[in-house]
């Protein structure tokens, strides 16, 4: 095997040329640093036992507490036994786009708590952190320093003439790619290709590169121990090309790779690009990039089976999965603080079809945002829409199944090969936010709404409120997961076809012993069970319920949404 010098250098080599060597000792020089005061202890990288919950920082507040320790005293109080692990939205002081605008990559917001929070958090729970990448906030030190010719920052970003023709750059907004800015050089033009105040960063310039190894291993020294990559499809710009997935990019990825696997063996490298599913998958690379990547297309796809109550495209897409390469997995969730990406099933869904569910989304209060094409047209980019108000009803129109519907999606999510994140808001059931969209004017804030305690605890408590049916079921759920070896993330998967009307997925566990089928009634109508296609034998017990079915004559049925973990193995 190659040595990780070796290693380096090569990838280094392809972005930096005859830098290349000297670069890779800078970084070396870090790694040393880094591990003169690790631990020797490697944790297992995952097992069935992985859960995540998203949450900003904020989600939950109360009155005179940093919210970062009233989040781990709710998580303590609520979820130990539910979840293991906690993705904390970026936790940074910032200027906008709710903290991926970061003005400071070495510093915990100080509205939220401090670096003393983030350790505790990361003592009781594994814990996910950003590394925004792509791109700063114009108020950050480095722009400042751009703004006056100063080092560091004067040579951190790409200037761009407005004559040029940008036309064929692949584009996640509507906004003009180039921003104005003025400096004591003048007016210079400077690329941002999310908004106006995140500017994205010159990655051209290896000094760009080793700010973020050092951010990186910062987060991972504060007790981070899976680091996602925000928007880094984006990330290398060459004029010419669609300057997404450049190769250049994935060569940062890897480099990325190898100093988290020198210094920490057991933490996670997780890439977010919100992209066709093959492309998102190209982040694997050859089992040497990624660790994990989101499954981006299963939450359209699961939503769009749920409203139509149609499961082909789900069951074509999910059966045409291989297996990632070894030493990786997959991030499977339903909502998250973003909108449902709609990219992710271009060629997976019939436009027609698309259409028909957006206005669905439109009719249960969502809004659809728009990129702009190569060709000057607009296009559908996400659904905003909280996902439980998203499962209200069916392409009819409202109906009494809201909640069947929902844990349904979820479930679906959780029976999956990979580790399953929860959004805080799906696990409290939060309708939309129609107010943080009318305060704010952003339509993602229809789905980021913050809960104070004193308000949250009264409606977790109502006996027949959505919110404490959810919050009760789906922890109920979740610790059941986690006991069950045949979901480990590295356990085959194959998809059953039972027909449009229903997903089965079955699962085996590494050491064969158990075999799981989870079948999921995609519709308002009961749905007819092919008893023997399980090959589960006579009789088979429900894991989610305790339930014995019995098969002895060819058929069951299941309820309108109703789902079940099927396993001819006693527990």
């Amino acid at each position: 095997m190659n040595s990780l010098p070796s290693r380096l250098q090569a990838l280094l080599f392809a972005l930096y040329a005859d830098r290349a060597p000297d670069i890779s000792d800078r970084i070396l020089a870090r790694i040393a640093q880094f591990m003169a005061n690790e631990e020797d202890a490697v944790p297992a990288r995952w097992s069935e036992d992985d859960v995540l919950l998203i949450t900003y920082g904020d989600s939950v507040q109360e009155p005179d507490r940093p919210p970062l320790q009233t989040l781990r005293n709710f998580l303590n109080d609520h979820l130990s036994e539910s979840v293991s692990g906690v993705h904390v939205l970026p936790f940074f002081p910032f200027s906008s786009d709710d903290g991926f605008s970061v003005v400071d990559y070495s510093a915990v917001d100080g509205a939220l708590g401090s670096w003393d929070d983030i350790r505790g958090l990361a003592r009781d729970y594994r814990l996910m952190a950003d590394l925004v990448i792509n791109h700063v906030s114009r108020e950050s030190l480095w722009f400042t320093d751009y703004l006056t010719g100063q080092g560091p920052g004067r040579d951190y970003f790409i200037e761009m003439s407005p004559s040029l023709d940008l036309s064929q750059v692949v584009r996640p907004r509507s906004h003009p790619l180039l921003v104005p800015v003025q400096t004591r050089r003048g007016v210079k033009y400077l690329w941002a290709t999310f908004s106006d105040d995140q500017i994205d960063l010159n990655f051209a310039n290896p000094d760009v590169l080793l700010e973020f190894i050092d951010i990186l291993l910062l987060y991972l020294q504060q007790g981070a121990d899976i680091i996602r990559l925000d928007a880094i499809a984006f990330l290398w710009k060459q004029l010419g090309t669609p300057c997404i997935h450049l190769p250049q990019t994935h060569a940062v990825v890897k480099i990325l790779r190898l100093v988290m696997e020198a210094v920490r063996p057991g933490a996670i490298l997780l890439t977010e690009t919100n992209v066709p599913h093959r492309e998102n998958l190209s982040y694997f690379g050859d089992g040497d990039e990624a660790h994990m990547v989101y499954q981006f297309a299963l939450p359209p796809l699961v939503l769009f089976a749920l409203v139509s109550g149609d499961g082909s495209a789900l069951n074509a897409w999910a059966s045409s999965l291989d297996a990632p390469p070894p030493g990786c997995t997959l991030l499977n969730f339903m909502a998250s603080h973003d909108g449902i990406g709609v990219r992710p099933i271009e060629g997976l869904v019939a436009p027609e079809a698309l259409d028909r569910l957006l206005d669905a989304m439109h009719r249960f209060g969502g809004y659809v945002s728009m990129k702009t094409n190569g060709d000057g047209t607009e296009s559908p980019y996400e659904i905003n829409i909280a996902f439980f108000d998203a499962c209200k009803g069916t392409l009819q129109g409202e109906d009494g199944w809201q909640i069947r519907r929902f844990l349904c999606a979820q479930l679906i999510m959780l029976a999956l090969r990979g580790i399953p994140a929860v959004y805080i808001h799906s696990l409290l059931a939060t309708p939309n936010d129609i107010e943080g969209v009318e305060r704010s004017g952003r339509t993602r804030a229809i789905n980021r709404r913050k809960w104070q305690l004193c308000e949250l605890g009264p409606v977790l408590e109502a006996p027949f409120s959505p919110q404490r049916q959810v919050f009760d079921e789906l922890r109920r759920l979740l610790a059941v997961r986690r006991k069950e070896p045949a979901f480990h993330p590295d356990a085959p998967q194959r998809i059953l076809d039972l027909g449009p009307d229903l997903f089965a997925v079955e699962r085996v566990a590494l050491n064969g012993r158990r075999r799981l089928v989870a079948v999921h009634n995609l519709q308002a109508r009961p749905a007819s069970l092919d008893w023997p296609a399980l090959g589960l034998g006579e009789t088979a017990r429900d894991c989610l319920g305790g339930r014995v079915w019995h098969g002895e004559d060819g058929k069951t049925e299941l309820q309108p949404y109703q789902c079940v973990w099927l396993t001819a193995t006693a527990t």
